[in-house]
Formats: C-alpha cells, sequence, structure tokens
C-alpha cells in the first residue's frame, strides 16, 4: 500500500532508500538524499516488514507544473511494479491539486521507465556526479 510520509520516521525511511539507491553507489554522503523541500513536498512510499522498498517525491511548482523526484525502488523489488505504483500515484496525487503537467529530470537508466508511462523527452539536462546523464521529460496530466 502506498501512503504519504507523515512522521519524522517515515522521512528517515525514505531518506535511508534515497541514500543507498541514489546516493551512495557513487560515494555521495547520506545528507545528500534529503533537501529543505522535503518539509514541503508530497512524499510517497512503500513500505514492506518496517523497510521503505520503494518512494517518489512531488514538488509543486506553481499552479500548473510540479516535478517527480527521487524515484527510487529497493534493487531487489524492482521489475514488480512498484516504481510504477508511486509514479501514478505522485500523478493522481497531482492532478487533485490541478497540476496540469509533470517534469523530471530522468537518469539514464530510467528514460525506458518513464517512456513506458506516456512521458516525453525534451531534451538532455545535466550530469549528476559527472557520470550520470539526466534528460528533461514531461507529461501532460
Amino acid at each position: 500500500m502506498i501512503k504519504l510520509a507523515t512522521t519524522k520516521e517515515e522521512l528517515e525511511k525514505i531518506f535511508q532508500l534515497r541514500y543507498e539507491v541514489l546516493r551512495k553507489p557513487w560515494n555521495q554522503t547520506y545528507e545528500s538524499s534529503f533537501d529543505e523541500l522535503d518539509k514541503i513536498s508530497y512524499n510517497a512510499f512503500i513500505e514492506e516488514s518496517s523497510i521503505c522498498i520503494a518512494c517518489g517525491r512531488l514538488d509543486i511548482l506553481n499552479s500548473t507544473t510540479a516535478q517527480i523526484r527521487y524515484m527510487a525502488v529497493k534493487p531487489e523489488y524492482r521489475g514488480k511494479h512498484y516504481g510504477q505504483q508511486v509514479l501514478v500515484y505522485l500523478e493522481k496525487l497531482a492532478k487533485e491539486k490541478g497540476i496540469q503537467k509533470i517534469i523530471l529530470h530522468a537518469r539514464e537508466n530510467a528514460v525506458d521507465f518513464y517512456l513506458k508511462n506516456n512521458y516525453k523527452i525534451i531534451q538532455p539536462s545535466h550530469l549528476l556526479f559527472n557520470t550520470i546523464q539526466h534528460y528533461l521529460m514531461e507529461k501532460t496530466l
């Protein structure tokens, strides 16, 4: 079951997954797995046996546009549609908030996942940690 993080403990579980999947493999710090926007953003996650196995964050940028960030799934749970469940949940939440378009910066290895979920590539964006090519993608809701 997907839920929104409402406690410090739930956020810590999300930060731990972000760190393990999105930061640690590139020798980044634990602190790089969260930022000030976590206090005002919507953090969705799926938990199994009290462990966060999938997560994603929705940032409202303005009255019509939102951004999805920090999508992560524990490696042993990939291919089981947990990431897609989180993505669909965040898209539904965005739509309920009146958002018309979602943008995101997908890592090169995640582009196909977003294409399958009806996102379009706009352009290459940044190179994270001088290694990971990202692509600006968007979807009209």
